[in-house]
C-alpha cells in the first residue's frame, strides 16, 4: 500500500497527527520509526492521566520505556471549550458515533486554544535508548502507533490534552439539558395560538420520503418497542355532532398533533441529553 492510498484511508484528524511527524527532516530515522510501529515492535501503549507511556522493543534485549505528552488545557479552558461544543448537538452526535467533526478545530481556536500541537516541539517526549537526538525511532514509532488509535477513537487526541472521553460527554450532557430545561418552562406558559393549516396532505404519499438523508446528522441508536403511535395516542377526531366552529376534522387532528409533537420532541431531547453512560 502506498503512503498516498494509507493517506486517503485515514481519518482527517490522524493524518493532520502524522503530517507533524512528517515534516522531520530526517527521513531514515521515520522511514525506520514506521517500521518499527508496522512490525509490532511497540509493545505497549498506556495512558497515565494525560501522558502516553509506552514500551517498544529495539535493539536490546530490554524494550526502551518511552513517554509522549502534549500541554494539557486548564480546567477554565476546557469549560470554554465545553461550552462552546454545547451549542451545536452535532458535535455530540458526531463525537458519540467516534467521529471527529470537519470543523471541530473551530471550537478550540474560538477559544485561543490549539487542539493539535504546532511543530514536533510542542510535543514533550523521552526515550531510554542511548540515541540524543528527539524524536529517536522509537518515539517515532510510539507517534506512528497514537495516529492509528486516533482513527478508531479521536477522544485519545482530547485526553493527551488532558480530558477523557467519559468527561466530555457528561460535561455536554449536562450543559444540554440544563440549556433544555430552561427553554421547556417558557415554551409551556407561553401560550400561542394555533393557526389554520393552510396547506393540503396527501394521505397516500404521508409516510413516504425519497429525499436523501444527510449523513452528518445520523447517530445509531438502540431501537425501542414503542411506536409512534403508542406515543401519540388515540387521535380525537371531531363528531359530527359537536358544535365545532369552522373547523373540519383534518383542522382539529392537525391541532392536536401540532401539540404534541412539540411536546414529544421537547421530551425526547431531555431523555436523549440526560442517557447515563458513554
Amino acid at each position: 500500500m502506498t503512503n498516498d492510498t494509507l493517506q486517503a484511508s485515514r481519518e482527517w484528524w490522524s493524518q493532520r497527527w502524522l503530517d507533524l511527524l512528517d515534516s522531520y527532516r530526517f527521513k531514515k530515522r521515520l522511514e525506520r520509526a514506521r517500521n518499527y510501529s508496522r512490525q509490532g515492535n511497540v509493545l505497549s501503549i498506556e495512558f497515565k492521566g494525560a501522558k502516553v507511556l509506552a514500551r517498544v522493543q529495539g535493539s536490546e534485549a530490554e524494550p526502551y520505556k518511552v513517554s509522549l505528552s502534549l500541554n494539557a488545557f486548564t480546567d477554565e479552558e476546557w469549560g470554554y471549550v465545553i461550552e462552546t461544543m454545547s451549542h451545536k448537538a452535532i458535535f455530540a452526535a458526531k463525537l458519540l458515533a467516534g467521529e471527529m467533526p470537519q470543523n471541530m478545530e473551530e471550537v478550540f481556536t474560538t477559544n485561543g486554544l490549539s487542539l493539535f500541537p504546532f511543530t514536533l516541539g510542542d510535543v514533550h517526549s523521552k526515550c531510554s535508548c542511548p540515541d540524543k537526538a528527539n524524536p529517536c525511532k522509537h518515539v517515532g514509532a510510539v507517534y506512528y502507533q497514537l495516529g492509528d488509535r486516533f482513527s478508531e477513537d479521536p477522544f485519545v487526541l482530547f485526553q493527551l490534552r488532558g480530558r477523557t472521553k467519559e468527561q466530555i460527554i457528561s460535561d455536554l450532557r449536562k450543559l444540554r439539558s440544563a440549556k433544555v430545561e430552561a427553554a421547556v418552562p417558557e415554551t409551556q406558559n407561553t401560550q400561542q395560538p394555533i393557526p389554520s393549516p393552510q396547506y393540503s396532505i396527501k394521505i397516500d404519499a404521508f409516510w413516504q420520503y425519497h429525499e436523501p438523508l444527510e449523513s452528518s446528522l445520523v447517530v445509531i441508536a438502540p431501537s425501542s418497542s414503542e411506536t409512534v403511535l403508542d406515543t401519540l395516542g388515540v387521535i380525537p377526531l371531531a363528531k359530527a355532532e359537536e358544535d365545532v366552529v369552522n373547523l373540519t376534522s383534518s383542522d382539529v387532528v392537525m391541532k392536536y398533533l401540532d401539540t404534541v409533537y412539540k411536546e414529544v420532541s421537547q421530551k425526547s431531547v431531555l431523555a436523549a441529553m440526560n442517557l447515563s453512560g458513554g
